[in-house]
């Protein structure tokens, strides 16, 4: 994908923030211009990817829409339900997050999402699919996000010793997996549009 030419924010200079309005990086314009990640950087990402508010708000949308079609069905229709399939959502959340950056951390990947500037939308769309599936390297290149498949995979595969019997078989796994790229896509999409659409609705000038 070609670079662009808006440098990166550094997110050291930001403050932490978990709610809908934290900085997103920027794509580097070219390698030599990728901020690197430390393990500040990844404890950050992985504190806002779990317990974030588009994380929860997912997760409770997640949580209702299985106890409105009652699945798994061990949980069972009701408020108790929902609040199992809440904490079992969170619990895959943070295993796979913990995966990701533990694997990502050795291969030097950084799990962070990094926005387009002033460029067209297919070119933006493009950017959400390619990074949900690549992640940028200590070389400031992208390359596969092996730390993320482990996340996904591994997380889905481990997560059958715990989930309710009727979900808990290789098939349900390799399912939840492919979910897990595309609620990765979805965070993507949000991180792209959400902050242009933040700063609108609070009359905010782009950064």
């Amino acid at each position: 994908m070609a670079a662009q030419a808006t440098p990166a924010a550094s997110e050291d200079k930001q403050p932490f923030q978990l709610g809908f309005e934290h900085t997103v990086p920027a794509v580097p314009a070219s390698p030599d211009a990728y901020p690197g990640i430390d393990a500040r950087g990844r404890l950050r990402w992985f504190a806002r990817s779990t317990v974030g508010a588009p994380s929860l708000v997912g997760g409770l949308f997640a949580a209702g829409l299985g106890t409105a079609t009652d699945s798994p069905r061990e949980y069972g229709p009701h408020w108790e339900g929902f609040g199992k399939r809440n904490a079992m959502r969170l619990t895959g959340i943070s295993t796979g997050n913990a995966i990701e950056i533990t694997f990502g951390a050795a291969l030097g990947e950084d799990p962070r999402y990094f926005q387009t500037v002033d460029k067209p939308f297919g070119s933006r769309i493009k950017n959400v699919v390619d990074l949900t599936f690549r992640s940028y390297r200590s070389d400031g290149e992208r390359h596969l996000a092996y730390g993320r498949y482990a996340g996904i995979f591994g997380n889905n595969f481990l997560s059958d010793s715990w989930r309710a019997p009727s979900e808990a078989d290789w098939q349900h796994a390799l399912v939840r997996s492919a979910e897990g790229f595309g609620g990765r896509a979805l965070s993507n999409v949000f991180s792209e549009f959400g902050p242009d659409l933040w700063r609108k609705l609070r009359h905010r000038d782009k950064p």
